[in-house]
């Protein structure tokens, strides 16, 4: 029975897009091993826990979602069946699941070092406060954005004890990318958002204006990785990223249409899955090749 239960929960917290926001923290981590000028035998150790604590932290924040928008998800005809308010898991569990997700994220952070501990509290209580924030501002998918975007700078921190303000435009550049997409995401739910007085972009300007707002935080998304790119003195392969990036975002950008929202979840879920994943696989490319050179 546990078992069926945690299948479930890792169906609810869409356990499967951990693949968003972790490439950016693992590019976090290679930066700041790039910086260090060296990746010694403990590093696997760092990168092992700075995965658990992402993991942690992302279930934490998914499962605390669920439990806070369950009445909401509710009433939605579009969210309806999710899990809580379908009955397929009791609200104690997820309590127990977001609980026990919180103290291993925390666990991880004691295991990399004193700063991770000690900033682990708030970073978790960014990544929840996301939660109620479509009840009182429109800024919601910033909100979600920034919550991703804290990431890479973790995983920096996790690696150098310290924090370098460079590292700051890849989270600026996450931010960008996750409130774009999210943008896009929420049109689908226009019409309930007004109905039930709930905060969005879409809601606030209309849907053809709020995908414009979209298209231009994937532009600041661009000229963040550039910036970040030119901070760090990075070479061809990531400038080649930031490209294979940009034309994943113009497709995306493609595949929605005011008129036409039947596309959303190809331009949510697929594509972004692919814009991080090649961002990664770029970007550790052209650090490894860094790395041989020095050598």
């Amino acid at each position: 029975m546990f078992i069926k239960r945690l299948k479930l929960t890792l169906e609810m917290i869409r356990f499967e897009h951990s693949v968003f926001a972790l490439p950016f923290a693992l590019t976090g981590a290679l930066l700041a091993f790039r910086e260090s000028g060296t990746f010694v035998a403990s590093g696997w150790r760092t990168v092992f826990w700075i995965v658990v604590a992402m993991v942690g932290a992302r279930s934490a924040a998914m499962a605390f979602n669920r439990l806070v928008d369950a009445e909401i998800d509710g009433r939605n005809p579009r969210t309806k069946a999710r899990h809580l308010p379908a009955g397929l898991l009791s609200r104690g569990f997820c309590l127990g699941f977001t609980i026990a997700s919180s103290a291993l994220f925390l666990f991880a952070a004691w295991e990399l070092n004193t700063l991770c501990l000690r900033l682990a509290p708030l970073a978790l209580a960014i990544v929840m406060v996301y939660s109620y924030t479509k009840r009182f501002t429109h800024f919601s998918h910033v909100v979600l954005g920034f919550a991703l975007g804290i990431a890479p700078a973790a995983a920096w921190i996790a690696v150098r004890g310290s924090l370098d303000p460079r590292i700051l435009w890849l989270t600026a550049a996450v931010t960008f990318w996750t409130a774009g997409f999210d943008i896009i995401y929420s049109c689908q739910d226009f019409e309930f958002d007004s109905e039930s007085e709930l905060f969005s972009i879409p809601r606030a300007l209309g849907i053809a204006r709020a995908l414009m707002v979209a298209r231009a935080l994937h532009v600041l998304m661009i000229l963040s990785l550039l910036t970040l790119v030119y901070q760090l003195r990075l070479g061809a392969l990531a400038v080649a990223g930031i490209g294979a990036v940009l034309a994943l975002l113009i497709y995306e950008h493609s595949l929605v249409k005011a008129n036409d929202l039947s596309r959303v979840n190809a331009a949510f879920f697929t594509i972004n899955g692919w814009v991080s994943v090649l961002f990664f696989v770029f970007w550790a490319a052209d650090i490894f090749l860094h790395n041989q050179r020095i050598q």
